[in-house]
């Protein structure tokens, strides 16, 4: 297919791949191929994602929207224009306020109103909507993704699918035998496609709605209020979900668009909406992936905007990068519930990106399959141009260990590396890890990873041990050491005064931090600094 002057006509081009079908070993190329054999061939494509902002929009959420942005790049990878939409489905109804929302009395007098007219319980925003809302257009830049945001309330308060809301209505009979299909209970004789908020109380309870027939609906609410009106001149009414859905495949000619596992089972929103989108607007669905859900690692069970235990995308970018925020999405298929790590994890997170990183630019070398997987993986992870030369890689644990040397100074910790920095991407990299590093020791770094260098030792050593830190001592200030010089060092002194060695390094411990394990001891003395560590050594 392809688009002149909004419409779409065929082509005879066969599908432009980059690829052939055996070398499509990443998921984001098996559903950008997907997308061209479904759709037909066509100059560009619309690729869609959306939620109801009825609580904070979490990590879970931000699945979908990487998902499209990742098959975006596929499509682009592959010559295609695309257009990225994004709808705030902010005319839904506010059901549940939310554990984790402020003023929980104020908002429960909202609940039934539509979410756009519910105030900000913050108060730094025009509505409770709009809150959510600027969070993620604030935040998803810093990942690279940049959709055209759509908002919902506004189309349908303007009137836009006005002719939309009446074609479902003169179809009404089809989409019903579209929903009955999966119902056990067929909808009743009175159910329309529609519903709306009172225009007196503003909220959606309804008595009674009729359609008059053209533009013309009805209503009764609990309030007492009612009245006939004109929805093409006072446009009040709304679809239900299961019909708005597909109305915008066809409104927005939306050619691709994942969905939540709750909405793809047998007979789910998916389902429904394929059939009623060919019934009543003539169009296919669009190109569709199911993606899993995400948890947090240690917590168990998905995560709910309406309980309100949530982590978010800004919660992510201080821990990862946001290329690896991305890597995490891109190196796992959608279809793939994983969890989120902020334990211990992080560590080998950033390892598996570094590799990753290294096999794209040659340093490493995988098996074909692999290699090609992860070129994918990094191209699709990585923000703005890919440099020539591969990036410095500044080892995640070793900055914690740095860090914690320094008493979480980045700029001290960021120092040691200056010699072995290139440019200045290099240095913006090594600062955004260090304070990923700093931040994950506050929050989340488990106890055996934390430490604190000692001012004055408090361990007990025996008397052979503090013969022996006494001796390196004297090595440490007698000469320049490499780490695994001193290493080695360490070992010969160890068997000259019949010393084991995991007893030494235990009591070297406890002099320089106060616990039996730590870095590899060694680098650590040397990137304590070998002065502080001979006059720590000598104290005891």
């Amino acid at each position: 297919m392809a688009r002149t002057n909004g419409k779409e006509t065929n082509t005879n081009q066969k599908p432009a791949s980059p690829e052939s079908e055996e070398q499509l070993y990443h998921w984001s190329d098996v559903a950008a191929e997907k997308v061209i054999r479904e759709k037909g061939n066509k100059k560009q494509y619309t690729v869609a994602a959306g939620i109801t902002p009825s609580g904070t929009v979490h990590i879970g959420n931000f699945r979908e929207i990487i998902t499209v942005d990742l098959i975006k790049r596929a499509l682009e990878k592959r010559g295609k224009k695309v257009r990225f939409i994004y709808s705030w489905d902010d005319y839904d109804v506010f059901r549940k306020v939310p554990k984790n929302m402020p003023k929980q009395d104020f908002l429960a007098k909202h609940l039934r109103f539509p979410i756009v007219d519910t105030p900000d319980p913050f108060d730094c925003h025009e509505s409770y909507a709009a809150h959510h809302e600027k969070e993620v257009e604030m935040t998803v830049p810093r990942v690279g993704i940049k959709p055209e945001f759509l908002y919902q309330a506004k189309k349908y308060r303007s009137g836009e699918y006005a002719d939309e809301i009446k074609k479902a209505l003169e179809n009404n009979e089809k989409i019903k035998e579209c929903l009955n299909e999966y119902r056990e209970e067929e909808v009743d004789e009175h159910w329309l496609p529609i519903t709306m908020f009172c225009e007196q109380c503003h909220k959606d309870t309804l008595t009674e709605l009729r359609w008059l027939g053209g533009y013309a609906v009805s209503y009764i609410c609990e309030c007492g209020h009612q009245e006939t009106f004109d929805f093409k001149k006072k446009p009040l009414v709304k679809l239900k979900w299961r019909i708005d859905w597909p109305m915008r495949w066809h409104y927005e000619k939306v050619d691709f668009e994942p969905g939540g596992k709750d909405h793809s089972t047998v007979g789910g929103s998916y389902d429904t909406g394929k059939k009623i989108v060919k019934a009543v607007w003539g169009r296919d669905a669009p190109t569709y992936v199911m993606y899993d859900f995400i948890t947090i690692k240690g917590a168990g069970g998905k995560m709910s905007s309406s309980k309100g235990d949530v982590i978010t995308l800004k919660d992510v970018l201080e821990i990862y990068e946001p290329e690896i925020a991305r890597y995490i999405f891109a190196g796992t298929r959608p279809n793939k519930e994983f969890a989120i790590s902020f334990d211990a994890d992080v560590l080998k997170i950033y390892e598996d990106f570094d590799k990753c990183e290294r096999i794209y630019f040659g340093v490493e070398t995988a098996n074909e399959k692999e290699t090609i997987k992860h070129k994918v993986a990094y191209e699709l992870s990585y923000i703005g141009t890919i440099p020539k030369t591969i990036p410095y890689q500044p080892g995640f644990r070793h900055l914690t260990t740095l860090l914690q040397i320094h008493s979480l100074d980045v700029d001290r910790a960021v120092l040691y590396f200056e010699k072995e920095l290139n440019n200045e991407h290099d240095r913006k990299r090594l600062r955004a890890r260090a304070e990923c590093a700093k931040n994950w020791l506050l929050k989340y770094a488990p106890e055996e990873f934390t430490f604190s260098v000692q001012e004055k030792p408090t361990a007990t050593v025996s008397p052979a041990e503090k013969k022996l830190l006494h001796q390196i001592a004297e090595k440490l200030t007698g000469r320049q050491w490499t780490d695994t010089e001193l290493h080695e060092e360490m070992y010969i002194l160890c068997k000259n005064n019949d010393v084991q060695p995991k007893d030494f390094f235990a009591a070297a411990y406890r002099v320089l931090i106060n616990k039996e394990k730590g870095p590899r001891l060694a680098a650590f003395i040397l990137a304590i600094g070998a002065k502080k560590v001979a006059a720590l050594f000598t104290s005891v």
